[in-house]
């Protein structure tokens, strides 16, 4: 089944640390939460939560990253890991489901997602299509 949300998500903890090896070379660690602004209700009911953890290796605000998220169902769970890229204002990437519990144990998916950032700072809008099957 082909499914798309969009979240908002916004920064609730980052630290950040200088490399040293050539100028504005960091790595930093955040914690992001998330609601959704286009979102339809599957097998799993209502959305309760969203929160992700990643990691970011930035050269002048560009550069790889990695991360897990964790999003909460009314009945259930999705565990999924992500990679991804910041060029500019956007970061575009890969997600895939590692783990379901509760009504979708079974779940399988992946797909892609865009992240640009919201008029606000510290907030996003995280854009997401992929593949599911239960």
């Amino acid at each position: 089944m082909q499914r798309k949300a969009s979240f908002k998500i916004y920064v609730t903890r980052r630290e950040m640390l200088s490399v040293g090896d050539v100028p504005d070379h960091t790595l930093m660690l955040t914690e992001m939460e998330g609601e959704p602004i286009n979102y339809t209700p599957g097998v799993a009911g209502e959305f309760v939560s969203r929160r992700s953890v990643g990691f970011h290796d930035r050269v002048k605000g560009d550069g790889p990253m990695t991360g897990y998220a964790t999003t909460i169902y009314q009945n259930g769970a999705v565990y999924s890991r992500f990679q991804g890229e910041k060029k500019g204002v956007a970061t575009t990437g890969k997600w895939e489901v590692y783990k379901g519990i509760g009504k979708l144990s079974t779940l399988k998916g992946s797909g892609t997602f865009v992240v640009n950032p919201s008029d606000k700072h510290g907030e996003f809008v995280l854009d997401m299509e992929g593949t599911y099957e239960l």
